[in-house]
C-alpha cells in the first residue's frame, strides 16, 4: 500500500511552545508522533525557528530588527536547530537531512526537478527531509511569510496528500466569536473567501505569519487539489488527534 505524503508546517510559535527558546520537547512530541505513523504515512517537514535558535546563544548588535541581522542571526541558528531535531528524531529511529530552499528556487523547471528528484530519494530511503527557507541569502520568509508559501509551494511540487499548518490556535475562528471572547473553530470550509472575511491581520510574537499567510497557503495547495489542515501546534499529540479526529482544527477542503 502506497504511504500517504504529509507535508507538516512548524512555525517558531510552536517550536517555541510560545517562550523565548526552542523546546526540545516539542520537537520530540513531534517525532514520537511521526514515528507512530511512519508505517501509513511519510513525512516531509518545513520548519522555521532557525532565528529564534541563535536568540538562545547570541545577541547581535541592532537588537536583531534590521533584515541582514536577522539573515545573520538565521545562520547561526539553523545549525543548532538542525542539531536538536536530529538528536530527538534519531533517539526515535528517524533520521533527519536539510533541505534549504528560497522561493526562486520554485520559478526554474530545472530547480523545481532537481528538488523534487533529491526529496524524492530522501524519503525513499526513510530519510525525513526539513526543509527552510535559505534566510543567509532570501529575505521572503523573514519579511512576510513566516515559510506558509514555502510550505504550500512544496507541498504542490512534491505532490503531497495533506498540507499540515501547525500553529497556535485551534484553527481558524470565526470574528465574532473572538470578539465575544468565545473562540469557536471554522471546522470545514472550501470557499477562502469565507475564511478571509473572518481573519484579523494580528501576528504571533515569534512568528512573522498570520493567518492571512495561512490562508494564502491553503490556496496555493488547493490550487494543487492538496487539503490543508490548520491545527494547534502547541498541544501534545496535535498530529495524531487531526488524523485521528479528536480535536478541534480547520480543514480546507477541495472546491
Amino acid at each position: 500500500m502506497k504511504k500517504k505524503r504529509i507535508l507538516l508546517k512548524i512555525g517558531s510559535n510552536t517550536l517555541t511552545k510560545e517562550t523565548d527558546h526552542i523546546s526540545r520537547g516539542k520537537i520530540e512530541d513531534i517525532g514520537r508522533q511521526v514515528a507512530s505513523l511512519k508505517e501509513d504515512y511519510e513525512f516531509i517537514i518545513v520548519s522555521s525557528g532557525a532565528i529564534a535558535a541563535a536568540k538562545q546563544f547570541v545577541k547581535l548588535e541592532h537588537n536583531g530588527e534590521e533584515i541582514n541581522v536577522k539573515q545573520a542571526l538565521a545562520s547561526i541558528g539553523q545549525p543548532h536547530l538542525m542539531r536538536i531535531f536530529q538528536e530527538n528524531f534519531r533517539e526515535l529511529g528517524l533520521f533527519t537531512s536539510q533541505c534549504l530552499l528560497s522561493y526562486s528556487d520554485f520559478e526554474k523547471k530545472e530547480s523545481q526537478i532537481n528538488i523534487k528528484n533529491t526529496i524524492d530519494v530522501l524519503v525513499s530511503n526513510n530519510f525525513i527531509p526539513i526543509i527552510n527557507e535559505n534566510d543567509t541569502v532570501s529575505t521572503d520568509e523573514i519579511k512576510f511569510g513566516d515559510n506558509d508559501k514555502l510550505a504550500a509551494l512544496t507541498a504542490a511540487l512534491l505532490q503531497a496528500d495533506l498540507l499540515l499548518i501547525a500553529t497556535n490556535t485551534d484553527g481558524i475562528y470565526t470574528k465574532e466569536s473572538i470578539n465575544n471572547n468565545l473562540p469557536k473553530t471554522i471546522t470545514a470550509v472550501s470557499d477562502l473567501t469565507i475564511l478571509k472575511n473572518e481573519i484579523s491581520d494580528e501576528k504571533s510574537s515569534h512568528g512573522t505569519g498570520g493567518m492571512q499567510s495561512k490562508i494564502e497557503a491553503a490556496t496555493i495547495a488547493q490550487k494543487a487539489n492538496i487539503e490543508t489542515w490548520i491545527v494547534n501546534g502547541l498541544k501534545e499529540n496535535f498530529i495524531l488527534d487531526a488524523i485521528n479526529n479528536k480535536s478541534n482544527f480547520t480543514k480546507v477542503t477541495q472546491e
